[in-house]
């Protein structure tokens, strides 16, 4: 029989972003309009392609988080841009359309990095109880789909998406939203987030009072260092065990 005097040991509550955190997404959409552009004879160097690709996906999709476009909207202003540098006129129609062909491609590449699965086995054997959730900046739907489509939906016990509470990150609102979700359950002890957008995750979280962990996959150095902002740097899922055990063990 346990000691009432003693404190109760609070299951620990780790969090990760998806997007190019467990899925690789860039990996992905590189592949996406690869095929795109062959099946519709664009000319052009695929490595431009895919970095202009990549650029208007940043522009485009942040001005929909902004409010500025719809989810819809932004998808078809990416068509339309990346069409027209390529010689190819767009109206609203053809380029959802456009769209709508290139996801099929996009989707089909879907994977996970391949530190994913193994970082959160040995999470789950390093912090015993441990919970595991995610948070992205996104619509619900489309995020759980690809959860779904990767077999990993069930390892989260809460997928919390922008597009349903109506704030992104790097807003506090969004994780204090995920560790309330987390509690309404069972009491949570220590929480951390890992996402691979410096100020977006990491400061984020931190900022929220989470311990705030940038995955740095590709050794960027144009962020500031990880001690001005006082978070964790790594470069691999692979160090979050020994990173997280004592931070938020006990």
């Amino acid at each position: 029989m346990s000691d009432p005097s003693l404190p109760i040991a609070l299951a620990p509550v780790v969090l990760f972003d998806l997007d190019d955190t467990l899925m690789a997404h860039r990996a992905a959409v590189r592949a996406g309009i690869a095929l795109h552009m062959r099946e519709l004879a664009y000319e052009g160097d695929p490595t431009a392609a895919s970095s202009l690709w990549h650029d208007l996906e940043e522009q485009h999709y942040h001005s929909y988080l902004a409010g500025h476009l719809t989810f819809e909207g932004q998808r078809r202003a990416r068509a339309r841009d990346f069409a027209i540098a390529h010689g190819d006129e767009l109206d609203e129609l053809a380029a959802g359309a456009w769209f709508d062909r290139y996801f099929e491609r996009y989707r089909d590449s879907w994977s996970l990095h391949d530190d994913a699965l193994p970082a959160l086995d040995a999470l789950a054997q390093a912090l015993p109880g441990v919970r595991f959730g995610i948070i992205t900046n996104g619509e619900p739907d489309f995020q759980l789909a690809k959860l779904e489509r990767l077999g990993i939906r069930d390892r989260f016990e809460h997928v919390i998406a922008s597009g349903e509470v109506g704030v992104t990150k790097p807003d506090a609102e969004i994780f204090r939203v995920a560790l309330e979700r987390f509690a309404a359950v069972a009491p949570v002890g220590r929480a951390a987030y890992i996402g691979d957008r410096f100020e977006t995750d990491a400061v984020g979280a931190a900022e929220a009072g989470l311990v705030g962990v940038w995955l740095n996959r590709t050794g960027d150095a144009g962020a500031p260092g990880p001690a001005v902002s006082g978070v964790l740097e790594i470069s691999s899922l692979s160090e979050l065990p020994a990173l997280l055990t004592s931070r938020l063990a006990g």
